[in-house]
């Protein structure tokens, strides 16, 4: 039996990530001060992404992330601030959650995920 469905895991994760406004990321997007990080899988983001997002899939975030781990992107040590999106901001939040579990305190998740960008007139790369 279930003793926690995936609405109590994103509840969770929503209560200790910090959030920033889509049309806040769209103003921050090109600044030297953030990385933009797609935890989307590889499919979804070939549909689309934001342009000189990094990719780390929410499967393999622990093994990107960690400056030991066998796929480490160096933008994880960068000490820039990371900006979290999936397609609607669910999937991200729960990768953000991992990466403050891990020690990283630079990390939120954008509001609304990718369908918000869009919405927000943000640029998209294919």
């Amino acid at each position: 039996m279930l003793t926690k469905g995936f609405k109590d895991l994103l509840a969770e994760a929503n209560a200790v990530v910090d959030v920033i406004a889509v049309h806040d990321a769209v103003d921050l997007h090109g600044g030297d001060e953030v990385v933009f990080v797609d935890v989307r899988e590889p499919e979804e983001r070939a549909k689309g992404t934001i342009p000189d997002s990094v990719h780390a899939p929410r499967g393999f975030i622990e093994f990107i992330a960690d400056p030991q781990g066998p796929m480490h992107n160096s933008a994880f040590a960068s000490g820039k601030r990371l900006i979290l999106f999936c397609g609607t901001g669910a999937r991200s939040a729960m990768a953000a959650k991992t990466l403050d579990e891990m020690g990283f305190d630079n990390v939120v998740n954008m509001a609304g995920g990718i369908q918000a960008w869009v919405r927000a007139g943000g640029a998209v790369t294919r």
